[in-house]
């Protein structure tokens, strides 16, 4: 097995191999790839704890992947580092300011601290999301018939916003809410024009799997946003946005699925304007065109 010799390749071995990992190997795997910047800096002692692992399941990993040793893997992660550098010099400047001002369990101590990680969140939301898939995942909802929105928990919200915010750009938007059992029969009215966009993040909602494997099948596009490339959602999705989300913490921003979520509406809204006045142009040269056949008969 030749290793990965990119980050981005490294992504896609480690999902594809995840189902085959042993349990420690899998919760390696998570770590790895929701916190790269600590991979890449942090000793095989450090990690191991952090991952409740031996610091010898860090060794059989990069084995498990095609490399000769740990620190071998390990240089992968650290030229992905490097790559980011700057989102690396932003986040150790929010870490201080979060170490200055934290008052502990007060009211401003807690909301600094939520500030902070929203600031940090937003910035790996920028870096992280590519612009093909923003442009894909906006021609998609602007050509679709109708547009079906699914969330449910925590990503409810997100959910809710999209259908609100598509529906006053005129569009067909439609917010799937389940309200007495009608899920399914929901689901059954979606169409092949038709779009389904979904959010859901660790614990993931069984009903928005079920939901996007479902259209999926029937060749529905379906948007995802979730949290890793380890999303179960990422078999069902034509578009999936990655939006790193810490689950270690008690309390988890949605600052950045919503900020995600207003460029997707504010992007659709560009290319319907460049769409509609791109028609009378298009109607104009046609015309011209016409009189111009006319004339010369």
């Amino acid at each position: 097995m030749t290793p990965a010799g990119s980050y981005e390749e490294l992504k896609g071995v480690i999902s594809s191999a995840f189902p085959t990992l042993s349990k420690q190997q899998q919760r390696i795997a998570r770590f790895a790839l929701e916190n790269p910047h600590e991979l890449a800096l942090g000793t095989v002692a450090a990690l191991a704890e952090a991952t409740e692992v031996q610091p010898s399941a860090m060794v059989r990993f990069a084995n498990a992947l095609g490399y000769r040793g740990f620190s071998e893997m390990q240089q992968v992660f650290r030229g992905h580092l490097v790559e980011r550098s700057g989102s690396s010099y932003r986040e150790r400047i929010d870490q201080l300011r979060r170490k200055q001002f934290n008052g502990g369990g007060t009211p401003g101590g807690v909301l600094h601290q939520l500030v902070g990680d929203a600031v940090a969140d937003l910035g790996q939301l920028e870096e992280g999301i590519r612009a093909a898939d923003l442009q894909a995942a906006v021609t998609l909802i602007a050509r679709a018939e109708r547009i079906h929105v699914l969330a449910q928990r925590r990503a409810f919200p997100v959910a809710c916003y999209l259908a609100y915010a598509l529906g006053r750009l005129e569009l067909p938007a439609q917010l799937l809410d389940g309200v007495g059992g009608m899920l399914r029969d929901g689901l059954r009215l979606i169409g092949a024009r038709d779009v389904l966009i979904v959010a859901s993040f660790r614990p993931y909602s069984p009903e928005v799997l079920e939901a996007a494997q479902a259209c999926a099948a029937r060749k529905v596009p379906v948007i995802a946003l979730t949290d890793a490339p380890l999303s179960p959602l990422q078999a069902s999705a034509r578009v999936c946005f990655e939006i790193a989300d810490d689950s270690s913490r008690p309390f988890r921003s949605l600052v950045a699925p919503l900020c995600l979520a207003q460029a997707l509406v504010v992007s659709t809204g560009h290319r319907l304007a460049e769409q509609g006045s791109a028609k009378p142009a298009a109607r104009t040269a046609k015309t011209t065109r016409t009189s111009k056949q006319a004339s010369a008969s």
